[in-house]
């Protein structure tokens, strides 16, 4: 997101400040809600790890990966820090309760983007054109046209994050939703692939980044052009 908009430093720094300000909010806020979601799932289910780690909590210090942040500034796409889960605390229902907390956090995501498109179709705020292509607003625009942009951003955003999320790829959300969906023989058989996840998802990213093969736009853009169409 920012590599695509530092021509606007120079040539309009207000736009610039402005369309950093409600970025990085909407960044704190998406991944909070996220991470919180995983963690209170996960404690409702039977497991205190995260509580007692301070991670059930709407702090957003405690949820923000330095990593993952930097990747939605440049890439448009990235993570929070991964709450800790205990498996053994579910006991014989750890595949399942496992499952549950991974699909918490873009479940919350898509929530989000769910109750901003409802405000959008009610006209509490006048809707983007496009939302893949929110029109930047000078630093001395009118409070309800500020409104209006953040709530885009936080809607593109976590439309973004929920998808991300669920790639079957280790340490995303979707690694453990796939080890329930298929047989347990294959299921055992995935998770001795799981350490090899990240150096994937690193690789999925760089290409994306710079060979511009498009592979994670590709997946986001179906859901953008069906929100379109409806608000």
């Amino acid at each position: 997101m920012i590599l695509r908009n530092l021509d606007l430093l120079t040539h309009d720094p207000g736009a610039f400040i402005l369309f950093m300000i409600l970025l990085l909010t909407a960044l704190v806020a998406s991944f909070t809600i996220h991470e919180f979601s995983h963690a209170l799932v996960a404690t409702t289910l039977g497991d205190n790890t995260a509580e007692r780690l301070g991670r059930l909590s709407l702090n957003p210090k405690v949820h923000l990966d330095p990593a993952g942040s930097l990747m939605v500034l440049l890439a448009g796409f990235g993570w929070g820090k991964p709450v800790p889960v205990d498996p053994r605390a579910f006991g014989a229902k750890a595949l399942r309760s496992m499952m549950l907390v991974a699909v918490a956090g873009p479940l919350a995501n898509f929530t989000l983007a769910f109750l901003i498109v409802v405000l959008f179709k009610i006209g509490f705020v006048d809707a983007p054109d496009q939302l893949g292509e929110i029109a930047l607003l000078p630093l001395n625009s009118s409070v309800s046209a500020v409104i209006a942009q953040f709530l885009a951003i936080t809607l593109l955003l976590n439309l973004v994050l929920g998808l991300f999320n669920l790639l079957p790829l280790a340490p995303l959300d979707g690694s453990s939703v796939v080890l329930v969906l298929v047989p347990k023989e294959l299921a055992y058989r995935l998770a001795r692939f799981e350490r090899f996840g990240p150096g994937i998802l690193i690789g999925i990213i760089a290409l994306d980044m710079f060979a511009n093969t498009g592979i994670i736009s590709r997946i986001i853009d179906v859901p953008i052009r069906i929100l379109d169409k409806a608000i």
